[in-house]
């Protein structure tokens, strides 16, 4: 029996960090995002029917974070005024250089995302953008949205499948769409009901990344990228 440890990025979408007037979370998306780590964590699978062992080492890459004070990405911003690809390479600061060697090394991309006006968020297409598509080429994504009432961020789903295409990280064809996550996960992403039917969407997708994660990983160290 092999295994086959991935390398897998976690991008949040949301940089949103205030509790609304009429309550609530100051993020939601933190409970889907620690549902996905903790899936990721305890998942150990084979891929087909082969005796390759799957598992995953996680990144998560918070726009809170790289944007907020002393962040790899504070010296740009969320207005992108500094893409990597527009910097010296010897001018990069040592800690967006070393996210942009994580975003490289990955070997599969997952996506946790709201929509902002039935769209992409600006944290996420800022920090994903701050880097050139080189870094994602020929490796997967996943896309995951969530919304806190009926229509799981399905809008926003759309248009980050055509960034990511555009930045060479091809997502694959299922997507996972929660709604009204509150009702459907607790604050560190435990499921309400381990059965609900939502929740079945995340195991399917991860079959599909960990297939295409594993193809590309053994194309690009027999033939390297184009």
């Amino acid at each position: 029996m092999t295994s086959v440890s991935l390398k897998t990025v976690i991008f949040v979408g949301s940089a949103r960090s205030v509790v609304p007037p009429w309550g609530g979370d100051s993020r939601l998306g933190d409970r889907v995002v620690n549902w996905v780590k903790s899936t990721l964590a305890d998942r150990s699978t084979t891929l087909g029917e082969g005796d390759t062992t799957i598992t995953h080492q996680i990144r998560i890459i918070d726009p809170i974070e790289v944007f907020g004070p002393n962040g790899a990405l504070s010296h740009s911003g969320g207005e992108l005024r500094e893409p990597t690809f527009f910097t010296n390479p010897s001018a990069l600061p040592p800690a967006a250089k070393e996210l942009q060697e994580e975003i490289k090394g990955a070997d599969c991309y997952l996506v946790v995302s709201p929509e902002y006006n039935h769209s992409i968020p600006p944290a996420l297409s800022s920090v994903m953008g701050h880097f050139g598509s080189s870094n994602y080429k020929c490796k997967p994504s996943g896309i995951i949205t969530y919304s806190p009432g009926p229509f799981a961020g399905m809008r926003a789903a759309m248009a980050i499948q055509v960034m990511c295409h555009e930045l060479g990280c091809l997502p694959v064809s299922k997507l996972c769409g929660l709604p009204a996550v509150s009702a459907l996960l607790e604050l560190d992403g435990t499921p309400k009901d381990a059965d609900e039917r939502m929740l079945k969407q995340l195991p399917e997708l991860l079959t599909q990344l960990e297939w295409m994660a594993v193809a590309m990983k053994n194309q690009r160290e027999k033939v390297g990228t184009f």
